[in-house]
């Protein structure tokens, strides 16, 4: 066993090497790093712009077991608006079909503390978690980041009230406020039928549907509706995104799953 001297001098020489990591962060941060403790208790720097790519640039990453062999979802919420843990539990079973992950899938849960808007925009959105995210691509992890927020989408119209959208290739919103009011409206499905349509149907444009880092095994992508899927009772329909065409879609108030298309995609870009 080491002596108490050793751990002191341990110790110091730690706090001076992450003192001297400290002194450079403001410029580390600007070149998109943070410095974290590895499982050691030693300071790590991380380079988050892995994190801060386009929509379905990590579809593989994610897909496939080649790079990252485990997930981590970081689940960002503000007081009141946190989704259901049946909702997150109905993620993570969707993900456990679709990824190939041999060390699993993890969630970490927390709450934020924001100054609230009626209305957000994705630059507020993004400076929402950059300033709140903790959890990055490290080592066999990849991130996957989800803010549960109040509020409305700034891009909102008087025909579709967005419910979620996917802004960064490791990154969702989903607008719970709206969600909820949706699901407090008469003979609606339950919250959680609306919150596992929408969080599975954003995560799905982080794996690449449709035809957004993920290549169409034959042609099914609804253009005039952006990157969404033909079929009208596909997870990838394009009304899943707006709370009242998700009304629509969800007669029976039962979660739309993949057709057979986006599956053939997923599967030939090393998903399940």
């Amino acid at each position: 066993m080491r002596s108490n001297g050793y751990t002191g001098i341990k110790a110091i020489y730690t706090a001076f090497i992450l003192c001297l990591l400290l002194a450079c962060s403001k410029d580390a941060e600007s070149n998109d790093q943070i410095i974290i403790e590895d499982p050691n208790g030693d300071p790590v720097t991380i380079d988050t712009s892995v994190n801060k790519k386009n929509v379905g640039d990590s579809a593989n990453d994610l897909l496939s077991g080649q790079t990252f062999t485990e997930l981590v979802l970081e689940i960002m919420y503000l007081d009141g608006y946190k989704p259901t843990e049946a909702s997150i539990s109905n993620l993570i079973a969707f993900l456990e079909a679709r990824l190939n992950k041999s060390a699993g899938l993890r969630v970490v849960e927390k709450e934020i503390t924001i100054t609230q808007q009626t209305e957000y925009s994705i630059q507020d959105i993004i400076q929402i978690e950059d300033e709140n995210r903790a959890e990055y691509n490290f080592e066999n992890t990849i991130a996957v980041s989800g803010i549960f927020i109040d509020g409305g989408y700034d891009q909102n119209t008087n025909e579709g009230s967005v419910l979620g959208v996917a802004y960064r290739n490791t990154s969702f919103v989903i607008f719970e406020e709206t969600v909820q009011s949706f699901a407090n409206q008469p003979f609606a499905p339950s919250l959680t039928t609306l919150e596992t349509t929408v969080m599975n149907h954003e995560m799905g444009h982080l794996l690449g549907l449709v035809n957004a880092g993920t290549s169409m095994q034959s042609d099914h992508q609804d253009v005039a509706h952006g990157r969404h899927c033909t079929t009208d009772n596909c997870l990838m329909y394009w009304t899943a995104e707006t709370g009242e065409g998700l009304l629509d879609m969800l007669i029976g108030g039962t979660v739309p799953s993949l057709d057979t298309l986006c599956l053939d995609d997923l599967q030939a870009n090393g998903g399940k």
